[in-house]
């Protein structure tokens, strides 16, 4: 949850009159959670390797367009203006794939985004069920989110969910201590 949401979902609790103490309001610590999860650590390794896989590639490719210019710069003065036009071209057209394959990888709507979007989203979707399981069975009225809300300055301990929705999650904590 946004930190801006938590804060005023707080503070239309309190202009409506409605007093806090009348209402149950626990935690989890999200990041907490998908770190004990066995299929979320697997998503993030799959999403890393992907990660180092397309920058080795940027990388190369970037080693080559400063190959090329090396070149250039050094036969410059041996080129004819149109060879020399044609090379500073071929210079500009390498940097401009460089870049667009650089978005197409790691742009806003690019495939990192879409990969975490494809593999996260259903792990994202258990956690959140679980949360919402366990603040039904166990009579909360809100959950705040520790990760997502930095806002969080104090918290008791025994307000905080994380370990009974991994429960939930049927994760052993017992076996990864």
């Amino acid at each position: 949850m946004p930190r801006k949401l938590g804060i005023l979902l707080l503070g239309m609790l309190c202009l409506t009159g409605v007093g806090l103490a009348q209402h149950r309001i626990g935690y989890v610590d999200t990041e907490y959670i998908l770190s004990k999860l066995p299929e979320y650590q697997a998503v993030q390794q799959k999403l890393d390797q992907m990660v180092r896989d397309w920058q080795a590639e940027l990388d190369r490719r970037r080693q080559e367009i400063d190959r090329m210019f090396e070149e250039y710069q050094t036969r410059e003065l041996l080129y004819t203006p149109e060879e020399r036009q044609r090379r500073r071209e071929e210079i500009v057209r390498a940097e401009e794939e460089l870049e667009r394959l650089r978005q197409q990888y790691f742009g806003p709507e690019g495939e990192l985004f879409r990969q975490q979007e494809a593999l996260l989203r259903p792990i994202q979707e258990r956690v959140l069920e679980a949360i919402e399981t366990v603040a039904r069975d166990e009579g909360y009225d809100y959950v705040l989110d520790k990760a997502a809300a930095p806002m969080l300055l104090y918290a008791p301990p025994e307000h905080d969910l994380s370990d009974r929705v991994l429960a939930e999650l049927n994760v052993n904590l017992e076996s990864q201590n």
